[in-house]
């Protein structure tokens, strides 16, 4: 079997799955302490760099993604799959999942 090369750009989510850019997690507390890896919460916001082309309706049309690529948004913390790319991390999700578009 030959080897898959994978990167962000060869990533296409499928139906109203969203590709997210995991923003890096704080590094220490608002009092300057500085928290070790395993203190540190799992980050609950992205910027979305690849969206699906939105679900299936029953008649076989589609409905869109309410977000788009360059997004930030706000998602459940237990939600989708994390993959790591190139040193990034990444987390793949069902639109239902997106709590908020941040600005």
């Amino acid at each position: 079997m030959a080897a898959v090369s994978i990167n962000v750009t060869t990533v296409k989510p499928l139906g109203d799955r969203v590709f997210v850019k995991v923003s890096p997690s704080e590094e220490k507390t608002a009092g300057g302490i500085f928290l070790p890896d395993a203190a540190k919460e799992k980050p609950q916001i992205g910027e979305v760099v690849a969206v699906g082309p939105g679900k299936r309706n029953d008649d076989g049309s589609r409905t869109p993604v309410e977000v788009g690529v360059g997004d930030k948004v706000l998602y459940s913390k237990y939600a989708g799959t994390d993959i790591k790319l190139g040193g990034e991390e990444f987390v793949l999700l069902s639109e239902k999942d997106i709590l908020a578009a941040v600005s």
